[in-house]
């Protein structure tokens, strides 16, 4: 798969350094799809992996999905510049309808041990990403993301396909490492094998709500990572945002790549597309792009290096 539209540029080579093997397609879906021998959905708090004294498994109670929350709070609204209501700040947790429902993965280090109310030892929970299915989904009205892109159509467009939203994914500062975020996503595919998804959708967000601003970015997002018509998805009229900024000629395409957020390269890496149109989260100070990743156009490197049954890092 090429996510290249023009010219003779490709925003793969730049970032082949960080995975070299870049050939796609079914086949290595395929072969994940094979060599998972284990059909069993995730569990409520089963372990998904291990690297030293991190380990990647589903939040196991509702008190762990609430230090989740109060994670999230610290890096989008303390970190960042998201916008606290008055029950927000007095709870100091990010929360919404949607958390009572998704599935939270979470990295927890059991090095970093912090008292409870109860004054036992519990691992530090420092990252999380927040999982919906669709049949889940469609128990309570939609995703998340269906606020800001008319993902229903892509949908109703694949009949055969069952999706994923991700989302709220974060890390606490000092564990932003390789070694943390190859354990999130190795508890996201595990999790996409046990249930056989097929596409995962998601917004990630670039900090600030002036689209000027950052015209690189997301000019260099629509020439050269727009989702082929099968796949692309348009941000909702009343909030679209035009991406195509500027002309090629007038993008720096290192500059543009250089400036994007970890997560967003770390998508692109795995050879996702991105929907047509941005929209501004003005509660949030930040401006998302839709991400598409159908499980079939993965890189063979990220397929590979997870393991085709999510073995590198099991336990």
């Amino acid at each position: 798969m090429a996510i290249m539209r023009q010219g003779l540029f490709s925003p793969r080579k730049l970032v082949r350094r960080f995975t070299p093997g870049m050939r796609t397609g079914v086949a290595a879906a395929k072969s994940a799809r094979i060599g998972n021998p284990v059909r069993t959905p995730v569990k409520t708090g089963e372990t998904l992996g291990r690297i030293g004294s991190l380990e990647v498994r589903m939040a196991r109670n509702f008190k762990e999905v609430k230090k989740a929350q109060r994670l999230r709070y610290e890096v989008f609204y303390e970190e960042m510049s998201a916008i606290a209501d008055a029950h927000t700040l007095a709870t100091r947790r990010d929360a919404d309808p949607f958390d009572a429902y998704c599935d939270h993965l979470l990295v927890v280090d059991h090095a970093s041990m912090k008292r409870n109310k109860l004054g036992r030892l519990k691992p530090e929970i420092v990252g999380t990403y927040r999982l919906l299915r669709q049949e889940v989904a469609d128990q309570h009205g939609g995703f998340y993301t269906s606020a800001e892109y008319d993902i229903q159509a892509l949908i109703d467009a694949n009949p055969d396909k069952r999706f994923l939203e991700l989302g709220r994914s974060c890390v606490l500062k000092p564990y932003r490492n390789k070694k943390t975020v190859e354990l999130l996503w190795h508890g996201v595919w595990s999790y996409i094998l046990r249930h056989k998804i097929d596409v995962m959708v998601g917004c990630a967000s670039i900090e600030g709500t002036s689209p000027d601003a950052m015209a690189q970015q997301l000019s260099f997002l629509h020439q050269n990572a727009r989702a082929p018509e099968q796949w692309r998805v348009r941000a909702v009229d009343e909030r679209y945002v035009e991406m195509n900024r500027l002309p090629a000629d007038r993008i720096d395409p290192k500059t543009a790549l250089r400036a994007l957020p970890p997560l967003v390269k770390g998508y692109l890496r795995l050879g996702a597309f991105v929907g047509d149109g941005a929209v501004v989260d003005h509660q949030f100070g930040t401006t998302d792009i839709l991400i598409v990743m159908p499980v079939t156009e993965l890189n063979t490197r990220y397929v590979n290096y997870y393991g085709a049954d999510a073995s590198r890092y099991a336990s």
